[in-house]
């Protein structure tokens, strides 16, 4: 009960901030592009309001989505659907209905049973705790989408943001070993800062498998803030488009940062 409190506090608070953002925009930051491909900032609120819509249990619009170029899985279609039929509305009613759907799952939550087997995005059963997880951190992506599009930065370091860490940090083994192609005995560390600090290392066993370590004497140290993290993790942007140092192994540091994207 107490994570449940806690991930549903982060997620309200980013939605909150979400909105008070959208409450500054003028005309022409509704349409301004995201690091989503295909999606503006409006679209963006779009999305963060069909999910919590659809989690509201109300009927889903029965549209036929075109096959845009950045719909690339069933996922992706889905997810489409909330933001096409949003298309033509303004986007402060779409803020509006966010708005709206905030307080009505506010009021939904504290009767959900926080152990309830529901599907989670990625495709696995999990509780409703796991859920709300899910929904901060997604949140918090998005609402760093719409603020770097629109030049105002902040919340950075918001209760969501610990969130993402929590999640996305548990696929840099599968990045360092699987996906860089480390060898048995190589140790890559990670140093982010600035707002949220975090030093960590994955070492890669004699049966390639990555897994955590202690971050003295890596072969290769990937040094970079958090938002350049978040960016790379949530496949926002290349590695070209950012500031890494690497420290040791060239090739190797280049190539996790070539897959280090960790979401769908």
């Amino acid at each position: 009960m107490e994570q449940m409190r806690a991930y549903t506090a982060a997620w309200e608070q980013t939605v909150r901030s979400t909105l008070a953002l959208a409450e500054t925009f003028g005309g022409a930051d509704w349409e301004r592009p995201t690091e989503c491909p295909g999606w503006t900032v409006k679209d963006q609120l779009a999305h963060l309001a069909g999910v919590e819509v659809d989690l509201l249990g109300d009927p889903a619009a029965e549209i036929d989505v075109p096959a845009f170029d950045h719909v690339r899985n069933d996922l992706g279609q889905f997810m489409e659907k909330a933001v096409h039929v949003r298309r033509a509305v303004p986007g402060p009613a779409v803020a509006a209905e966010l708005a709206g759907a905030l307080e009505r799952r506010l009021a939904q939550l504290p009767g959900l049973d926080p152990d309830r087997v529901v599907m989670l995005p990625e495709g696995r059963e999990g509780t409703y705790t796991e859920l709300m997880r899910v929904r901060a951190m997604d949140c918090w992506v998005h609402e760093q989408d719409i603020r770097r599009a629109v030049g105002r930065p902040g919340n950075l370091d918001a209760p969501a943001a610990h969130c993402f860490w929590e999640m996305l940090s548990r696929g840099l083994p599968l990045v360092v070993a699987r996906r860089a192609n480390a060898g048995p005995g190589k140790t890559v560390a990670f140093r982010i800062s600035d707002p949220l600090d975090f030093h960590v290392a994955v070492h890669v066993n004699d049966e390639g498998r990555g897994h955590w370590a202690e971050p003295e004497e890596p072969d290769v140290e990937l040094a970079m803030d958090w938002e350049t993290y978040v960016r790379l993790a949530a496949g926002r942007c290349a590695p070209d488009a950012v500031t890494v140092r690497l420290s040791g192994d060239q090739d190797l540091g280049n190539r996790v940062l070539a897959t280090m994207a960790l979401t769908p």
